[in-house]
């Protein structure tokens, strides 16, 4: 069976877990002790947006906070607090599984099996890396939820005690589905396009939504770790919902800064191919996610992907003589596999 050794769920409510294993260990210029901002004047916020304001008022500070930051959260999204509700619900649901269940769902990649449960400490192991990136403090299950020739039941929980979660993620991604095109729509229009072209551009009906759910429990000692290294994500837009413990952090200025809870509030990423299509006038954002010794910290983002054979580059109103492209035109599909294997784009 794929998932033969142990998660980091499971080594963290082992018997005795009072230090973390070596490979989990980050160098020292890594640890979120040295590195979080922590000055005499309050650290700067990342926008929070009101969605129920008119344009301007609501898309220009979209506009402005993926150009500053590459980040921003949202209220009044129209996503109901019951969808959200219901979705952590089954998601906390799953991960409350005896780890046996759990791994039924395990994912398989030497098998072409690339969605389902996993854990970052054995695909570290997988990828026979151990000794060179140190790994990270959190266990994942992802899966497809649009378009539906994507999507494919039996990698979803079904039955039992995880009833109901093909309910509920199939009505969330409803409401991510119309969230994401008034987001492009904004976005679209704060770099002065039509609305429709950042989505058109991106795919449009294809466009691929990534359910992910991470789970990162209670760690002995979080001051020399990391629930996820610093990237920036392969998608267009993450939408994220996270729960009230604190983790996500945004680098800016040159120092991390940790992202303030909001209840009731979407997180929203911009991805790699929002930052190609606008030829860096938007900027993906840096983030990473620190873990907490006392408390699980649980996140839910929808990766919005444009389909694997879609190739995205610079929108050609932003190349001109005297801005040419700062990106190529590449594949979707070409471009994962570039960053995931480290590869020059």
């Amino acid at each position: 069976m794929a998932e033969a050794r142990q998660s980091v769920q499971a080594l963290a409510s082992s018997p005795g877990a009072a230090i973390i294993p070596p490979e989990f260990v980050r160098p020292a210029h890594e640890r979120p002790g040295a590195t979080t901002f922590r000055g005499d004047a309050p650290a700067p916020e990342i926008p929070v947006i009101d969605m129920s304001l008119s344009w301007p008022a609501a898309g220009a500070r979209m506009a402005e906070a993926a150009r500053d930051w590459g980040i921003f959260q949202v209220v009044n999204h129209g996503i109901p607090a019951s969808a959200v509700a219901e979705l952590q619900r089954v998601g906390r649901e799953f991960f409350s599984l005896p780890q046996e269940h759990k791994s039924r769902y395990a994912m398989d990649p030497a098998s072409g099996k690339t969605q389902g449960y996993g854990s970052m400490s054995l695909q570290q192991k997988d990828n026979h890396d151990k000794k060179k990136t140190p790994t990270t403090w959190v266990d994942f299950f992802f899966h497809n939820v649009s378009p539906p020739a994507m999507v494919d039941h039996r990698l979803w929980p079904g039955s039992g005690s995880d009833n109901g979660y093909k309910e509920a993620n199939e009505e969330y991604a409803r409401h991510v589905q119309r969230l994401t095109r008034e987001l492009f729509g904004q976005l679209s229009a704060g770099l002065g396009l039509e609305e429709s072209a950042m989505w058109e551009a991106l795919g449009g009906e294809d466009v691929v939504l990534l359910q992910k759910i991470n789970f990162y429990p209670p760690c002995p000692q979080p001051e020399l770790t990391l629930g996820v290294a610093p990237h920036t994500d392969m998608s267009a837009l993450t939408v994220l919902v996270p729960n009230d413990v604190p983790g996500l952090q945004v680098f800016k200025d040159g120092r991390w800064h940790d992202v303030r809870y909001v209840p009731g509030a979407l997180i929203i990423h911009i991805g790699d191919q929002i930052e190609i299509l606008s030829n860096g006038r938007y900027k993906a954002v840096l983030h990473r996610t620190t873990v907490s010794k006392d408390k699980t910290r649980m996140s839910w983002p929808v990766f919005v992907e444009p389909p694997a054979e879609h190739a995205v580059g610079p929108h050609p109103q932003f190349v001109t003589d005297e801005n040419p492209a700062k990106y190529k035109a590449k594949k979707f599909r070409d471009y994962k596999h570039c960053k995931i294997n480290k590869l020059p784009q």
